[in-house]
């Protein structure tokens, strides 16, 4: 059976309701109906109840320290099942970086200064932690600005790892926008084993969203359109790397979607 994991930005119903949102429950769900073998990423916002969501701390997966920019940080694993479906979800956490905070913008809807490190913390985490898993995904879909750094990670760090070797890395891109990354050394903390300056040599110093998704592209190897109102930049871009680019349309995407991973599992 084979197998795909999901690293999503949000996942209803355990932020409000929007169309990543949505696609992060449903996507997984109807993949799962499809025959896959499926996991499932996400932050651990600090909006979500965890009391209702009935999350609780795996213990196994817990504990390791991940290190940026010289900082370390601990990587807090917690798991819950989608009600009424059969996924579950294991959630990434970190004190300083999720704890009574909510996502990429604070109760006055500015930006949180260090948007780009959670991104990276999130990454790391979340690889580490399916390597602990032991489990070998033949796909790794990455759904929101939060995933844009995994397939740099793929490519670069994690590839010459069992659990990682033949990973194909789709991305999905959304109507989002960011206005910086804001840390003036984003580029640095990006920096971990292979992935050095010279790797990062042809992007800009300063880190917008569509530095961001150039980054998620460059590394993918296939490109969603999961909405419309994407930049067209962004789609022009993944169109001209010469790998597959599914457009987004109103139709149900089941068979189109199970398709690009049948397709990218058999090369």
């Amino acid at each position: 059976m084979a197998k795909i994991l999901f690293i999503n930005q949000e996942i209803t119903p355990y932020v409000p309701k929007t169309h990543i949102a949505d696609m992060g429950r449903d996507l997984p769900f109807k993949m799962q109906e499809a025959g896959f073998e499926i996991r499932t990423f996400m932050p651990k916002w600090g909006n979500i109840n965890e009391r209702r969501g009935q999350l609780h701390e795996v213990i196994r997966l817990s504990g390791m320290n991940i290190i940026i920019d010289d900082t370390d940080h601990p990587l807090i694993i917690k798991v819950a099942s989608i009600p009424q479906t059969r996924l579950q979800v294991y959630f990434i956490d970190n004190d300083d970086f999720f704890m009574k905070r909510q996502m990429a913008v604070d109760e006055n809807g500015k930006e949180y200064s260090d948007n780009g490190e959670r991104a990276i913390f999130f990454a790391r985490g979340v690889l580490e932690t399916a390597k602990k898993l032991r489990w070998v995904p033949d796909v790794i879909h990455c759904q929101g600005w939060m995933g844009a750094i995994v397939p740099l990670y793929i490519k670069e760090v994690y590839h010459n790892e069992p659990a990682f070797a033949h990973t194909k890395v789709v991305t999905s891109l959304f109507n989002q926008k960011l206005d910086s990354l804001s840390e003036a050394n984003f580029k640095d903390c990006l920096e971990f084993k292979d992935v050095n300056a010279k790797v990062l040599t042809e992007y800009k110093d300063t880190f917008d969203f569509a530095e961001l998704e150039k980054l998620a592209i460059d590394f993918s190897d296939a490109v969603i359109e999961a909405e419309p109102g994407v930049d067209s930049f962004l789609t022009d871009y993944a169109k001209s790397k010469g790998i597959p680019f599914v457009p987004y349309s109103d139709d149900d995407e089941t068979a189109k979607y199970k398709s690009l991973y049948d397709n990218l599992i058999a090369k």
